[in-house]
């Protein structure tokens, strides 16, 4: 073989395997995710972001790390996005209502994805949901009708229910809203609301000794009253309060009933946006989602507690039954 064919030969084979051999020998940049919240994030959270990544190729300590900044309580929100922003995460993720507009206003030019119950139109955190034109996208967890369907599964449970308390956080964007839609819900069902307004977690306690006269709880979707859900739990059963909420972590902690989005694959879906936005997406062109996945949880040890009967309607409607 001349040496012009044996250096032809070996400049193709070095052009096949170079690549190859660089990746090996330069490791990829690991990126940085802010994680902002109100008290600990669920694990079915996490797992579901951490899957969502792994779909994408992206592993945790390999090729990301997460760095949570978590507030007591959402008064205390501005400090610890302002804390995540020093540490120089590449993006962040919003989690829960509480965390969104503080990310957004500490975020600077840091991208957002957040996964909350609001209407980020309707707060001018994005212009439209699919094209939300600023640094800030994410995924919505709430659809029009289950605030109504909400109050509805409260009287399948109760026919004779005449009053029913509603506990929102005060200064949550979503609260009007919240509201507004129940209601609407509770004219159409001829039931009476006591509307409570929590404005931080120390009023649970006497909120809930306000509540006589109610026949059940209906609890806004809100990451301070999840940060609180063993005592929200407590405090329902010893007053003896069937609870309707949009988290399957609040019927895990003992509470009766959740219908709404599940959360697991909001998380899995966020990453997808997360991933776009490190690969290079600009964030003012990634859609805002909703949700497509939707569960009724009932927990049956609780309502044996309350003395209550799952009426056939209801567990034939649930996707899950706690026992």
């Amino acid at each position: 073989m001349s040496m012009r064919r044996r250096d032809f030969i070996a400049g193709l084979i070095g052009a096949a395997v170079s690549p190859v051999t660089t990746l090996a020998q330069q490791p990829e940049r690991i990126r940085r995710i802010g994680f902002l919240r109100v008290g600990a994030p669920p694990e079915a959270f996490i797992a579901g972001f951490r899957k969502g990544m792994r779909e994408q190729g992206l592993f945790e300590s390999h090729h990301f790390t997460i760095e949570y900044s978590l507030a007591q309580s959402a008064a205390e929100m501005p400090d610890a996005a302002a804390k995540l922003v020093g540490r120089n995460v590449e993006i962040i993720v919003a989690s829960g209502t509480p965390s969104v507009l503080p990310a957004r206003n500490a975020a600077g030019d840091i991208p957002v994805v957040f996964v909350a119950t609001l209407d980020p139109v309707a707060t001018g955190l994005v212009g439209s949901l699919a094209r939300p034109g600023r640094n800030v996208t994410g995924m919505i967890s709430i659809s029009g009708d289950i605030i109504a369907k909400r109050l509805q599964l409260a009287k399948e449970l109760i026919p004779n229910l005449k009053r029913i308390a509603i506990l929102v956080r005060e200064s949550s964007p979503t609260t009007a809203q919240y509201l507004q839609e129940s209601q609407a819900a509770a004219r159409n069902l001829a039931i009476e609301l006591q509307i409570l307004v929590e404005s931080n977690p120390k009023d649970l306690e006497r909120l809930f000794a306000e509540m006589h006269g109610s026949g059940a709880l209906v609890i806004a979707d809100d990451a301070e009253f999840t940060a609180h859900r063993g005592q929200i739990a407590e405090l329902a059963l010893s007053s003896r309060l069937p609870t309707v909420s949009g988290l399957r972590e609040m019927v895990e902690a003992g509470g009766l009933m959740a219908n709404g989005a599940s959360f697991g694959e909001l998380y899995r879906r966020a990453a997808g946006q997360v991933t776009k936005i490190l690969r290079g997406a600009n964030p003012a062109t990634v859609p805002v989602e909703q949700p497509i996945k939707f569960e009724l949880i009932l927990n049956l040890k609780s309502a044996r507690a309350l003395g209550l009967q799952m009426p056939a309607n209801l567990l034939g409607q649930a996707d899950e039954v706690i026992e």
